[in-house]
């Protein structure tokens, strides 16, 4: 059994009060942290999760509202949980640099370079396939207005197998990947398009027929897709506990 806990599920704006992009994804293999919006530690509390037991943290992509939490684990792991035993960071090339970097303009101390435990560094690209946590991972782009890019993961363990969009445009790479998957993590940031780069609620109805998950699930809310009184599609919640396979 794969277990997704979503510990955030809003949008840069925190839209209805919602935490910023945050799921726990956990097996008999181990924890992995799947994007560290800011409000991370805040929601790892508030399930009760240990920050120290995770075992890996994936990234989509450097915007602040999925990555910008990795400071804040690390000023957890130096100052309150004590962690000694290796922590895997994988997202795109420069997720370490920008993760040190922001931890450096918050805290001048030098903290990041005292370190008791090892932080591990794996660059992950369009195409890669790999191993974190014991899940079995592989990364597409996904069309989003990001440095260097963002990519989008299929995350499979033990016949279970989940599908994150990462942020971004409606793409046909949801179409393919989505075959045979059992859950669709799928942002939706408003109901009608509004951008080039973010996937609406619209876009999700005229393709719902094409994906072939068994679960679709809306993430990343917009304050229009949270508000709306019905919807054909289930939308994420902050604490909520998704179980897979």
């Amino acid at each position: 059994m794969l277990k997704v806990r979503v510990l955030g599920s809003g949008d840069a704006f925190n839209a209805g009060g919602a935490l910023h992009s945050a799921y726990l994804l956990e097996h008999e293999k181990g924890r992995m942290l799947l994007e560290s919006g800011p409000s991370v530690l805040a929601g790892l509390k508030k399930a009760k999760i240990a920050p120290e037991s995770i075992d890996a943290v994936l990234v989509s992509h450097l915007h602040g509202d999925h990555f910008g939490g990795v400071p804040f684990l690390i000023l957890d792991y130096l100052f309150r949980s004590h962690r000694e035993r290796p922590l895997v960071i994988a997202g795109p090339p420069g997720t370490m640099a920008r993760s040190r970097a922001v931890y450096s303009e918050l805290y001048k101390e030098e903290h990041f370079h005292k370190l008791k435990f090892e932080l591990v560094e794996q660059p992950v690209g369009p195409g890669d396939e790999f191993e974190l946590a014991g899940f079995k991972c592989s990364a597409f782009q996904v069309p989003h207005m990001a440095e260097p890019f963002c990519l989008g993961y299929k995350l499979e363990s033990g016949g279970a197998s989940v599908l994150f969009s990462g942020d971004s445009a409606w793409t046909d790479a949801f179409v393919e990947h989505s075959r045979n998957c059992d859950l669709f993590l799928c942002e939706c940031c408003s109901l009608e398009p509004e951008t080039d780069f973010h996937t609406s609620y619209a876009d999700i109805l005229m393709h719902r027929e094409e994906l072939g998950c068994d679960r679709l699930v809306l993430t990343h809310l917009g304050p229009d897709v949270r508000a709306a009184a019905d919807l054909e599609v289930e939308r994420a919640y902050d604490g909520m506990l998704i179980e897979v396979g």
